[in-house]
């Protein structure tokens, strides 16, 4: 009788002791984790929902899709931008719209420093928003790329190279314009608006849209560059 006694009461002990080490007694300490657990889930939804929706209203990407990229404020001649980056960096849309042209043979010839054939390989969009983009320079075109092909904001339509009148520096001859004639206007096409401060914002994140300033421009000039 005394064995079982203080078997029991080394028993009773024991899961004293295991309750005091979750701060008390077991049963409290479940109490106490259940509704910590229950709590977290409301705050950690709201959260997604809100990633979710900013996903799926994003208007604007960055033109070139690479974590080392430069380009400057001002442009010799128009107003365009080069963003430099690597050879092969991913060249993406800009935003939602429908390729107008598309050049996947360089027909550039050294030596002459103004026309159609400057860009090399390119393409430009249509956006939704009324605004053409224009890309050159490219080392490729993506597969499936061509005039009437829809694309959305972020998808790959070529690679950064250095065709055409680049100088032999990789970048990405970069242009905003009004649609105006949408194939041919090569004056027009490349670049007509300043976009310094669109990229500014879009490789931030941000949202900023060019279409008034094409707007006013194509009022003030006719389509005439």
């Amino acid at each position: 009788m005394r064995l079982i006694r203080t078997l029991s009461t080394l028993t009773i002990a024991a899961v004293s002791l295991a309750g005091c080490a979750v701060g008390g007694s077991g049963s409290s300490a479940a109490a106490d984790a259940a509704p910590a657990r229950v709590a977290a889930a409301p705050a950690a939804a709201p959260a997604t929902i809100q990633l979710a929706a900013a996903a799926a209203t994003k208007k604007y990407a960055f033109p070139v899709a690479a974590k080392n990229v430069s380009w400057h404020d001002t442009h010799a001649g128009y107003k365009a931008t080069d963003i430099f980056a690597n050879c092969g960096s991913k060249v993406v849309a800009t935003t939602n719209g429908v390729v107008l042209e598309v050049s996947r043979v360089d027909k550039y010839k050294k030596g002459v420093k103004d026309g159609p054939y400057n860009g090399g390989k390119f393409v430009s969009i249509l956006g939704d928003d009324g605004v053409r983009y224009y890309g050159s320079h490219l080392q490729s075109v993506t597969k499936g790329i061509k005039a009437g092909v829809r694309v959305k904001v972020g998808q790959q339509v070529g690679k950064v190279g250095k065709t055409g009148n680049s100088s032999g520096v990789c970048h990405l001859h970069y242009g905003i314009s009004p649609a105006c004639k949408k194939v041919g206007d090569w004056k027009v096409r490349r670049g007509v608006v300043w976009p310094y401060s669109y990229l500014k914002s879009w490789r931030k994140g941000g949202q900023k849209s060019p279409v008034a300033a094409v707007k006013k421009w194509n009022k003030a000039h006719g389509c005439k560059a």
